[in-house]
C-alpha cells in the first residue's frame, strides 16, 4: 500500500485541488532523460537504473518514482511506503527540482508547511492493515 503523490506543473494562481480544470493538461516536464537528470540532481541517491521507474530509500521510508518512457513526460507519480516526515522534504525537493507542485491523490494540493495527508495516509494504512497501536 503506498501514498500517492502525483508532480506536475500547474499555475501558480491555483491554490486548491478544486481549482484545476477537468480538461487541464499540464505542459512536459521534459524527456526521460531531462527529468531523470533533474531528480538526480535534487537526490544523489536515487535509483534510475530503470529510467522509467526509480527508486529511493530512506531511513524510514521508500519512494518509487513512476517517470514513464514516453518522448514527453508530463508528470511523475511518486508512490510513497513507510513512515517518517523527513520523506516530505524529498517529495519537495523533487517538486522543485522539476517546476512542479505536489498533488495528495486522496486529499489535494500539498504544501510543504503540512504533513496531513502523510499522516492520515499513515493512520488509513496502519487501521487497513491492523498494525495500529
Amino acid at each position: 500500500m503506498s501514498w500517492d503523490v502525483l508532480l506536475f506543473r500547474l499555475p501558480t494562481d491555483i491554490t486548491s485541488s478544486q481549482d484545476i480544470p477537468a480538461d487541464y493538461s499540464p505542459p512536459p516536464l521534459g524527456t526521460p532523460q531531462d527529468v531523470g537528470a533533474a531528480v538526480r540532481a535534487a537526490v544523489p541517491g536515487v535509483d534510475l537504473s530503470d529510467p522509467a521507474w526509480g527508486e529511493l530509500v530512506g531511513p524510514t521510508w521508500s519512494v518509487e518514482l513512476n517517470i514513464g518512457d514516453a518522448d514527453a513526460v508530463h508528470s511523475v507519480m511518486l508512490h510513497i511506503r513507510g513512515s517518517g516526515d523527513d520523506v516530505l522534504a524529498v517529495v519537495f525537493r523533487i517538486a522543485d527540482a522539476l517546476g512542479c507542485r505536489a498533488l495528495d491523490l486522496s486529499s489535494g494540493l500539498l504544501e510543504p508547511d503540512g504533513p496531513a495527508g502523510w499522516h492520515a495516509f499513515q493512520e488509513y494504512r496502519d487501521r487497513a492493515l491492523g498494525t495500529s497501536g
